[in-house]
């Protein structure tokens, strides 16, 4: 009978640790499993109670000892595989997490979380039909399981099947409409694949139901504004900022509804404003959104006959520099001095620490350029032109400060048709959300072409990821006729 009442406080002192972990009281349940442990031998249940007590600490190879230890004196326990299939999966051994995962569902072919982790580890292993697989069982075992559904959702887009990812999240939405994260996730794969209408109909419906979501209506803005519709993207911006009055992304956002979807350029006191507010993260979030253009630039440079046979090329000018990221990728090749040309003070302070230019000038590049008659072999222009709607004017001034032979290497971002196959904008440009301009192949050609250029090169690269996606966009070398003007 001593036996006995002794395990029953060895249990209720796990078990109250167990809550403890759960409300986030780690210190308090540390104490409580160590008595517990000296009561009574540990069970499989004790072990993965010490095991997530390690994991909320953050000590995930204490959470494997214990699970190593509790695999080896049960080994037919499928909570325990479980639970190492989570540890081996945040830890990076996803193979050791699949086989697992696998065991796990060998021993409890019933159970729907068995397959869920299995499938999870698939996909962050690449194997994204195998994970649908796994995730459609564990999806039809537990049909009201959101987290199984989205999961289930992302595997089918990986896997390239993205209208029936977009079924599988619009199917979780009938039966719970108020889930905020299926129906965000439903709104971000839309915009993803341009139906942008649908995007706005999703983000109409959480308004009707008095979902209040800063998320739920930033996104609707996004699509609003990839519409075309800037006056009510800027609405729904504004109640996105309301609901997280703190984001800086939001009030970039906020400030680029308010520009007029007619207009030829984007404001110089815009510009200003949004890069000063974001010089000091601005690399670090180009990083995070996959930007690969300054890399680009340098593989396009490396082929000039100059650079090619070691001969310099120089003075360089960077138009809207920003904080040097271009001189950064090409400054070690036979190229310089630098000049760069920014409206955004903060941003030229980052180019400036970088100590790659002689010359720094803060300014905007149309004004400059018009009021400086100095010619140069090169020019620069990477991501800028995606703030002008019309870039006639600039191509003529650029023309004007190359030298005969001289090159201009700039990029634009593509005009693309929206799901149902209409392309925004005039036809030749469209102001798309954050205030940029996007453009068709047909009009930069032309443009080109009548400003007394040749083009040498036209690249179609990947400039970064939006919302998950790719951006497609031009990198063009163009230049300066010899006999012309």
């Amino acid at each position: 009978m001593e036996t006995l009442h002794v395990t029953a406080d060895a249990d209720a002192l796990s078990s109250r640790a167990a809550q403890l972990i759960s409300i986030g009281r780690v210190g308090a349940a540390r104490p409580l499993l160590a008595a517990a442990r000296a009561l009574a031998p540990p069970s499989a249940e004790f072990t993965l109670i010490c095991a997530r007590l390690a994991l909320a600490s953050g000590a995930c190879e204490e959470a494997l000892e214990e699970l190593d230890h509790g695999i080896e004196t049960a080994p037919s326990h499928a909570g325990l595989r479980k639970c190492r299939a989570d540890v081996r999966q945040r830890a990076g051994d996803l193979d050791g997490a699949a086989r697992d995962a696998a065991e796990a569902v060998v021993l409890d072919p019933a159970d729907p979380e068995a397959k869920a982790i299995l499938g999870a580890v698939m996909l962050d292993l690449g194997y994204a039909a195998d994970a649908a697989a796994c995730l459609a069982d564990a999806l039809a075992a537990a049909p009201s399981n959101l987290d199984y559904r989205q999961a289930f959702a992302r595997a089918l887009e990986k896997a390239g099947d993205v209208d029936a990812a977009l079924s599988a999240l619009t199917d979780g939405i009938a039966q719970s409409p108020a889930s905020v994260t299926m129906r965000n996730a439903a709104i971000l794969l839309c915009i993803r694949r341009r139906d942008f209408n649908r995007a706005v109909r999703l983000g109409e419906e959480a308004r009707s139901l008095g979902i209040a979501d800063a998320c739920t209506f930033g996104m609707q803005g996004h699509a609003l504004s990839s519409l075309g519709q800037h006056d009510q993207a800027g609405i729904a911006y504004q109640d996105a900022l309301k609901l997280g009055p703190d984001d800086t992304y939001v009030r970039h956002l906020v400030m680029s509804s308010g520009l007029m979807s007619d207009s030829q350029r984007a404001p110089e006191s815009y510009v200003r404003t949004v890069f000063d507010g974001y010089a000091d993260r601005f690399e670090v979030h180009l990083i995070q959104l996959g930007y690969r253009i300054p890399s680009a630039i340098r593989t396009v440079l490396e082929t000039h006959p100059k650079i090619v046979t070691g001969v310099p090329i120089g003075p360089v000018l960077d138009l809207g520099c920003g904080t040097g990221l271009v001189a950064l990728a090409i400054g070690d090749l036979p190229l310089g001095p630098f000049t760069g040309i920014d409206l955004s003070p903060r941003m030229l302070a980052h180019a400036r620490a970088k100590q790659l230019y002689g010359t720094l000038r803060e300014g905007d590049i149309i004004s400059d350029l018009a009021s400086h008659e100095q010619r140069w072999p090169l020019i620069i222009a990477a991501d800028v032109l995606c703030y002008f709607g019309a870039i006639e004017e600039l191509l003529g001034l650029v023309h004007q400060r190359l030298e005969p032979n001289g090159w201009f290497v700039f990029t634009v971002e593509e005009i693309q048709p929206d799901h149902d196959g209409v392309v925004p904008g005039n036809g030749n440009w469209a102001l798309q959300r954050q205030g940029r301009y996007v453009h068709a192949e047909h009009y930069i050609y032309e443009a080109v072409c009548n400003a007394g250029f040749r083009i040498l090169r036209m690249d179609r690269p990947v400039i970064r990821q939006e919302a998950g996606a790719d951006v497609p966009g031009f990198l063009l070398v163009i230049e300066r006729v010899r006999h012309d003007g």
